[in-house]
């Protein structure tokens, strides 16, 4: 693991956000950086070589196949999380709170008596 990666671990391990999180968790043919199962969400740490050559055809390619696995990405420049690591977890809390995609069963049925 890189150190951005190695950071952002010690703030997502432990279910300190309220959401386990696994680190380097296969989906797929894809490894994810970080991937929280229960909010469908995965994190991605993108260094500087993200941007070079084929790697950003490669990014799309990756995020199309796992989006359509049902999972919203979320990416963030190394930069980032070694300069704003509170933003980074901000975000990260936000976003596994609220997914875009609920899992099987998550979302609540109405109260007895309540209308559909």
């Amino acid at each position: 693991m890189t150190l951005p990666e190695v950071l952002l671990w010690q703030e997502l391990h432990g279910q300190k956000l309220g959401m386990k999180f696994r680190r380097q968790h296969p989906v797929g043919p894809y490894v994810a950086d970080f991937c929280c199962m229960a909010a469908k969400l995965i994190v991605e740490i993108d260094g500087e070589a993200h941007n070079r050559g084929a790697n950003p055809v490669r990014d799309a390619a990756r995020d199309a196949f796992l989006s359509a696995q049902g999972f919203e990405i979320v990416r963030f420049a190394a930069k980032d999380v070694l300069e704003n690591m509170d933003g980074v977890v901000a975000l990260l809390r936000s976003k596994a709170e609220n997914p875009l995609h609920h899992a099987f069963g998550a979302v609540p049925l109405p109260a007895s008596g309540e209308e559909l």
